[in-house]
């Protein structure tokens, strides 16, 4: 099973690099793009069958490794 595993900032916390990638893309002449946030996405492959086990595993790594769940959310779905 693999977990496909989004992490954003919370709204109203600042995101200079999405920010700075708004300010690129509008130097590139786009000029219908909105605000731009930006972050992380991330694949792990779990050697577990058992959907419920899976989401125990993947809401661990998430809470205690990969999100800063102070400024950061996170989503994940599984794929079988």
């Amino acid at each position: 099973m693999k977990a496909l595993i989004r992490i954003t900032l919370k709204s109203g916390v600042l995101d200079p690099q999405g920010k700075a990638i708004e300010g690129a893309v509008r130097g590139l002449g786009i000029s219908n793009v909105g605000d731009v946030r930006q972050g992380k996405f991330i694949e792990v492959q779990l050697n577990e069958t058992d959907q419920a086990k899976a989401r125990a595993i993947v809401e661990q790594m998430c809470k205690d490794l990969l999100a800063n769940t102070v400024i950061e959310n996170y989503a994940y779905d599984l794929v079988p």
